[in-house]
């Protein structure tokens, strides 16, 4: 073995603790010491041991951004011309290292053709010093070239990328965040990707749910992804549910959201209506505008009466979201009836929602088959909006009412509960009993939890009660559910009621 090489290759123990230590470049401290450094500069401890270049561009952008961060170079001549996307961009070594991509570009171009590659990066640092300014520096101007396949990249997108590397505060425009987060990633700019996913996860909306989210799931941006589902929890149904854009929301995210213990709705039958608008608008694309729930009942009514829609080859691939809704919590007759006349879920499902109903109403209003809160229980909703004080909405289930109420009480402050009513008391008793039994039972047992969330700087607020097991009578104080109280700034609220009748 030459000399040369075994130098290379010698260790050495170090000190009392008898740690191995590298004698020569690029390593010149202890393992123990190396494993920490690297893990301070986020590298990789045996990829750098492998490739120590890495180590060398991490050592070269903490440089350039203590020594040149506020440093004017408008008017100095480019060190490198990229050249991408069918131009030739001019930049410089200061600004080009915040881009850990065009780093390795341009090392890459720098080491070609010289025998001591580490040797000429010193010699760039040195010749880069803030107190050798007057000295020319040594580095030859490169050129360097990247090719970009990701659609989503545009010339504009990679210009406002490129510009950040020269200015922070560079505004970003909706209609480009897309490229620009792309071309951040392209070019491992973290500090640029990051302040283009704060700006999605700030403008989610119908129009632009399904884009971020997707592009959440390609760039592996766990923070933009969550911030899509929590957003569209709370807005399908009140929100995205009444746009044509809901055609565009993807099958795996639905599945997630209606999966989801904090999802918003103001009712079961209400999401159900989504979810039937949701495969309308999947199967007849032509139409841009949102049909009207006759059309939608109509269509799914003009299939075969043989076979339900999701036994069929079409809506086999959709039974995992069906699954997922809560067809127990539909109630009301005219409801139910709706159920059976679109010929859209098999008989088998039917039959055992149909059963569970019967077995509660001879039962005084139990419901066995519930147990869990978060997975099973009715929901019904309320959406407090700047302009109500007091909002509240009538609900009945098997012969029980319940009265569902929002106060506000000053800019910030409010206060969400549920009381049960008198069927005498009702303020329309003809539209309260028609198709509804009433319950005489003097006391209910109830399950249920109470949750408000609310958005405030892109950032959800949740409050919630605890899940709490209540006796409600028809007089006070037994009549008033436990009151949630919230302080926030956030508008509109989104407020839950879940509960399920335990067995009395």
């Amino acid at each position: 073995m030459s000399n040369t090489h075994r130098a290379r290759l010698e260790r050495r123990i170090a000190g009392s603790t008898n740690r191995w230590r590298f004698p020569k470049q690029p390593f010149t401290g202890d393992l123990l010491s190396l494993s920490q450094m690297f893990k301070a500069l986020s590298i990789d401890f045996e990829e750098a041991l492998r490739n120590p270049d890495r180590l060398y561009i991490s050592q070269i952008q903490k440089f350039f951004c203590e020594n040149f961060k506020n440093k004017d170079i408008q008017s100095a001549e480019a060190d490198v011309i990229l050249e991408c996307l069918g131009f030739k961009w001019e930049l410089h070594q200061p600004q080009l290292f915040q881009s850990e991509t065009l780093a390795k570009l341009y090392l890459k171009a720098l080491m070609q053709g010289t025998t001591y590659p580490l040797r000429e990066l010193e010699e760039l640092l040195r010749a880069q010093s803030p107190k050798k300014t007057k000295e020319k520096s040594p580095a030859k101007r490169m050129i360097i070239s990247l090719k970009i396949n990701d659609p989503l990249v545009t010339k504009v997108a990679f210009a406002t990328a490129l510009k950040n590397l020269y200015v922070s505060e560079v505004e970003i425009n909706l209609e480009d965040v897309l490229g620009v987060l792309a071309s951040a990633h392209i070019l491992q700019f973290s500090g640029l990707f990051q302040r283009c996913v704060d700006v999605m996860i700030t403008r989610l909306m119908p129009s632009t749910i399904k884009n971020f989210y997707e592009a959440g799931c390609k760039y592996k941006e766990e923070q933009l992804t969550t911030a899509c589902e929590k957003w569209l929890e709370m807005n399908l149904v009140p929100l995205v549910g009444m746009q044509i854009h809901l055609r565009k929301i993807p099958q795996d995210l639905l599945h997630k959201v209606l999966k989801s213990p904090r999802l918003f709705t103001f009712s079961e039958f209400r999401l159900l209506k989504t979810m039937l608008l949701w495969v309308f608008l999947q199967l007849n694309y032509k139409i841009q505008a949102i049909p009207t729930h006759e059309t939608v009942m109509t269509f799914f009514k003009s299939f075969p009466e043989n076979c339900c829609f999701l036994d069929r080859d079409i809506g086999q691939s959709l039974r995992p979201l069906f699954l997922c809704l809560r067809l127990h919590g539909i109630t009301k007759g005219k409801d139910l009836e709706v159920l059976r006349y679109i010929n859209f879920f098999p008989e088998s499902w039917l039959n055992r929602v149909t059963a569970n109903h019967y077995h509660a109403l001879e039962n005084g209003g139990d419901m066995d088959q519930l147990k869990d809160l978060n997975t099973q229980a009715v929901r019904f909703g309320l959406l407090f909006n700047q302009e109500n004080t007091t909002y509240s909405k009538m609900i009945a289930v098997y012969g029980f009412f319940f009265k569902i109420t929002g106060l506000r009480h000053d800019t910030t402050s409010y206060s969400f509960y549920m009381q049960r009513i008198k069927h005498t008391d009702l303020e329309s008793p003809f539209v309260a009993y028609e198709h509804k039994p009433v319950s005489l039972r003097a006391a209910r047992l109830v399950k249920y939890e109470i949750r408000a969330q609310a958005l405030v700087d892109g950032k959800w607020q949740e409050f919630r009660t605890n899940q709490i097991m209540q006796k409600f009578g028809l007089t006070k104080p037994s009549c008033k559910s436990h009151i949630l109280k919230i302080q926030t700034v956030g508008i509109p609220i989104y407020v839950s009621f879940a509960f399920i009748f335990p067995p009395s």
